[in-house]
């Protein structure tokens, strides 16, 4: 049995989806279609037989109301014509009782218990005169019993004529069955051979534009395929998306490396030729050159830290925010000594922890120091404030600087990469240092903005919300 169930198995798996699904639905109409026709079968025999017996009843009634109180004998029989009225006889208990002429209907021994009074009526088939009758023995009274026959051939040839149309119907059905099946199977599945040639053509082709071909109709009303087609295509579109912005990082990223790179190769040739350049030559190039490698490393590590999606989770640890911030403005000082940064801490947020990685979220507050300090000037400072609002659910960072602020053309661009604003484009960056901020912020469950600040500069705000990556 193991072995059938296993080549069954197999068979299942090496056969297409549609063709499985066609002989499940035409297997089931199929068995449907045979139900109701055995099962009507079974009622139209049961029907003709109850009609034949219900005639017998009656004609017994009539010949026990019409030779009350006689002695054994045939009453009537004309049985072996099909119009003509039933057979009856009347048989005793005893044997010896028996009328001198021979019997029409075969006389048994249930027949004389019948007659006793020890056997229940009972029907019949027998075969008399070269044809198929039907008999009912009933008891007559004072130890005897009725025989009443009539042809049953007419409804035996009923019961096969209904048999042999039945049989007709349930083939056509199974026949039905298989056109049904084939039909359901090529139209439920449609949408399914549409989104595998999708996928099939993607891969070919490495094209995330192409998409499902989806019917009409509101989304709440699709079935379960349509709506696994339009999610195909939701996430097609998400691929599309970091598609694009993959591609268009790594054309960004080419072009912010081509030109420090051109610097460095300038500078290293120069420098190949040291015998002819002046001291004073040869240190200004030399000068050049470092303050090249060290912007290309910087770029690369922004790049890397841009390329994280997510935060690894050995990493993360629960972060008291107000000691990072006080760490973070610390060595801030120590990079921007001409700049004056000042920290504040309002009631609650002193205490405040958010889970994440420390290193991840020092560079988010150190990206946002650094902006402002570049834009800051000499006499205004750089303003840190951390305050907590409902009961610490909700945490909130702002970095403000006293500068020359957004422009309003600029601001729905600041936090995307290699974006830099007409007055920054003369001061040092890659312009990818907000982008990994905000990057940093959203994988901490934080969301970062930017704002001008009321009098003038730009205010930076993250806001933690209660739960953490």
């Amino acid at each position: 049995m193991s072995g059938v169930r296993r080549l069954g198995a197999r068979w299942r798996r090496r056969r297409p989806l549609r063709t499985r699904l066609a002989l499940a639905a035409s297997a089931a109409v199929a068995l449907v279609a045979v139900g109701v026709c055995a099962a009507a079968f079974f009622v139209i025999r049961y029907e003709l037989l109850h009609q034949l017996d219900l005639s017998l009843t009656q004609s017994a009634t009539r010949v026990v109301q019409e030779n009350r109180g006689e002695g054994p004998q045939i009453v009537a029989g004309e049985c072996r014509f099909l119009s003509a009225p039933a057979c009856a006889q009347v048989v005793p208990a005893d044997p010896s009782a028996d009328p001198e002429a021979a019997y029409l209907l075969p006389v048994s021994a249930p027949v004389r218990e019948v007659a006793a009074g020890t056997r229940a009526p009972y029907f019949s088939n027998v075969t008399r005169f070269g044809q198929s009758l039907r008999m009912l023995t009933t008891p007559f009274g004072d130890g005897r019993a009725l025989q009443v026959a009539l042809r049953a051939d007419p409804v035996e040839k009923g019961v096969r004529q209904a048999a042999v149309l039945l049989a007709a119907v349930g083939g056509a059905g199974v026949l039905l069955a298989g056109v049904l099946g084939y039909a359901v199977s090529r139209t439920g599945l449609a949408p399914v051979a549409r989104l595998t040639s999708t996928a099939e053509r993607i891969a070919a082709t490495r094209d995330p534009r192409h998409r499902i071909e989806l019917p009409p109709g509101p989304p709440g009303r699709q079935d379960e395929v349509t709506r696994l087609a339009a999610s195909f295509n939701t996430m097609l579109g998400e691929l599309e998306q970091s598609v694009s912005a993959q591609r268009r990082l790594v054309a960004d990223a080419s072009h912010e490396l081509r030109t420090p790179l051109t610097a460095l190769r300038t500078n290293a040739e120069l420098l190949a030729r040291a015998d002819r350049l002046t001291p004073a030559q040869r240190e200004r190039a030399s000068g050049a050159l470092g303050r090249q490698i060290r912007e290309v490393t910087g770029l690369v590590n922004d790049l890397i830290e841009l390329a994280r999606d997510e935060e690894p989770l050995p990493l993360v640890e629960e972060v008291r925010i107000a000691e990072l911030a006080e760490h973070t403005v610390a060595m801030a000082r120590t990079h921007w000594p001409r700049v004056r940064f000042d920290l504040s801490t309002g009631p609650g947020a002193a205490e405040a922890v958010r889970p994440g990685v420390p290193a991840r979220l020092a560079r988010l507050l150190t990206n946002l120091l650094d902006n402002a300090a570049k834009f800051s000037p000499p006499e205004a400072p750089v303003e840190v404030g951390l305050d907590a609002y409902g009961g610490e659910d909700v945490l909130e960072l702002t970095v403000r600087d006293h500068g020359p602020g957004i422009a309003p053309e600029d601001l729905p661009y600041v936090f995307d990469r290699f974006y830099r604003a007409e007055a920054a484009r003369a001061l040092p960056g890659s312009g990818l240092g907000l982008a990994m901020a905000r990057q940093i912020a959203r994988a901490h469950g934080a969301e970062l903005t930017a704002r001008a600040a009321p009098g003038g500069g730009a205010l930076f705000t993250v806001t933690f919300g209660g739960e953490g990556p």
